[in-house]
């Protein structure tokens, strides 16, 4: 009986899952923290926009994460043995781009930059280059306004040229030391097929197709000409990345016999194209059109296929339209929110500083009606992914009184991050990407019923929850089950392999309507803040809240 390995790059940890290919059981799975910085991130006090990653965290979870997810299987499965592993896949955040020598190697390896920030992995959340974004949003208006238009119409500080072009003008010692740059979805395939040059990575058009507008019809990469408008050390560089992405049918190489050696298992055996996490997360949800799939963690992604024979028409302020990505056949649709779950770790262990007090504060909510404490909040503590991509953006708690409670606090923030939920389902209706059920994955949808109640009630659309806790790495494994042969195509790989929870959340009639008004208000706010009215009067929003609040309270 055949199985496959999927490997999952969060932000904290990496995950191994081990799965049968035959109806997606996972036997065993192994999770390890990656034992650099602050709960696996380094971050400058003095710039609350840096965050990083040391590259050899990468390979030190890759080793570990992997044998004990064996271990687990062979003691939870007796008949398992390692050589019926005939596949792996790998997921990673992005962008998360790092720089690496002639030979693959990450520049973290030579001694010079070992300690230096600027050399080690550029994480998601790394927020340092929004100069830069803006200049490639201007940039591309004026010369490129198509490389835009498939991108939501504003290019992120999230993303791989953003990033690349800071370092560049912070620390040109580390950009000229760089040979190339590469995402961390695409490095740890490339490592574990012994891959020693760069130009030899099989990329995936994930990565960049959403982050690095990528797109085969305007030949690959941004074109040397735009870029040397930019800088042109960044022209020069694009010949030393790549010329063609793929999807997740492609085979990114095979397995080393020095990493089967480490590992455990059988050398050659396929390795599946790196994704992003939450990508192949959605395929590990079951993804088709007509499904929205929210993976919730510290952030959330949304994830929409349709069919690639189809014309989706460009989106404003989404993260990307992109064929090929996510499941291959059809384009990918990408948007999200860029603090979820991290706002409510602020909140609790920052601001109240007791990491114990989750449980009792979501149980105080919980016995709270909607808008009961007069109380709403903005959701950008990270800034905003999507609509409004601006990382400037902060967040924003309205309404406060002298009597106001932290139970309060916490379930207006869960209230503001379903209100922006909202915000991205009502785009994508808005430009006929079809949302007919929503499928939900990631440890807050499985461990906070009160959270998946508030977003039932607010986007007024049934929740279902992924049957797999561990949706990326299960849509890992998915991958490398196709490219190893255990099935012939995504879709009958999803079939067998994928499925729901009994749990279901249906929107309550009556805090339906109340939080209609509350994300009226919410959109008033938003709307303002954000910029989307040149104008606007807001000496309504308070008094209006008392007025709910006094009715709630009754």
């Amino acid at each position: 009986m055949p199985y496959t390995l999927g490997l999952d790059y969060g932000t904290n940890s990496a995950r191994a899952l081990v799965v049968d290919c035959s109806d997606g059981r996972e036997v065993g799975t192994a999770v390890v923290d990656y034992p650099s910085g602050n709960q696996g991130v380094i971050l400058n006090p003095a710039d609350h926009h840096l965050a990083r990653q040391n590259p050899a965290d990468y390979l030190h979870v890759l080793e570990r994460a992997t044998q004990l997810a064996l271990d687990v299987a062979m003691i939870a499965e007796p008949s398992f043995s390692k050589d019926q592993i005939i596949g792996i896949g790998m997921d990673g955040t992005g962008s998360s781009p790092l720089p690496v020598d002639r030979h693959n190697r990450p520049l973290t390896s030579d001694p010079r930059f070992s300690n230096n920030p600027n050399a080690h992995c550029w994480l998601w959340k790394d927020h340092t280059s929004i100069p830069e974004a803006a200049a490639i949003t201007a940039t591309a208006r004026r010369l490129r306004p198509h490389y835009l238009a498939k991108i939501g119409g504003t290019y992120s500080s999230e993303w791989f040229w953003a990033k690349i072009w800071h370092c560049l003008k912070v620390d040109p010692d580390v950009f000229e030391a760089a040979w190339s740059w590469v995402e961390l979805a695409d490095f740890v395939p490339a490592v574990l097929a012994g891959v020693t040059d760069p130009l030899v990575i099989r990329r995936g058009v994930c990565m960049a197709g959403h982050k690095a507008m990528y797109a085969d019809e305007w030949g690959g990469l941004p074109d040397q000409e735009f870029l040397a408008a930019l800088d042109p050390a960044l022209s020069c560089l694009r010949d030393r990345l790549y010329t063609k992405a793929h999807d997740a049918s492609a085979i990114a190489g095979h397995l080393c016999p020095e990493w089967a050696d480490k590992l455990g298992l059988a050398p050659g055996i396929p390795i599946a194209i790196g994704e992003m996490d939450v990508h192949y997360g959605a395929i590990g949800c079951g993804i088709d059109e007509g499904t929205l799939v929210k993976v919730i963690g510290t952030s959330t992604c949304d994830c929409a296929v349709v069919s690639a024979g189809k014309t989706v028409a460009d989106i404003p302020g989404i993260c990307g339209i992109v064929k090929g990505s996510i499941l291959p056949g059809y384009s990918g649709i990408e948007a999200g929110q860029s603090a979820v779950g991290d706002i409510f770790k602020w909140f609790v262990e920052g601001v109240l500083e007791d990491g114990d007090l989750h449980g009792p504060l979501t149980a105080d909510a919980s016995a709270l009606k909607p808008g009961q404490a007069g109380l709403l909040a903005l959701d950008w503590n990270n800034g905003n992914r999507t609509i409004l991509v601006d990382q400037r953006l902060t967040g924003l708690i309205l309404g406060q009184t002298l009597y106001t409670t932290r139970a309060e606090i916490y379930r207006a923030l869960i209230e503001a991050t379903a209100f922006g939920a909202r915000v991205i389902i009502d785009r994508l209706r808005d430009h006929d990407v079809p949302v007919e059920r929503i499928v939900c994955s990631g440890g807050i949808a499985e461990k906070n019923p009160l959270l998946m109640q508030i977003y039932a009630d607010v986007t007024g659309c049934e929740m279902s929850l992924s049957r797999s806790s561990q949706a990326c790495a299960l849509g890992s494994a998915i991958a490398a089950a196709v490219v190893a042969g255990a099935h012939p195509d995504f879709a009958t790989a999803q079939a067998a392999m994928t499925g729901l929870k009994d749990t279901t959340y249906r929107p309550i009639p009556r805090n339906r309507d109340v939080y209609q008004e509350l994300y009226d208000l919410y959109r008033s706010l938003h709307d303002a803040f954000g910029g989307v009215t040149e104008s606007a009067s807001l000496g309504h929003v308070m008094k209006d809240l008392l007025s709910i609040k006094a009715r709630q309270s009754l």
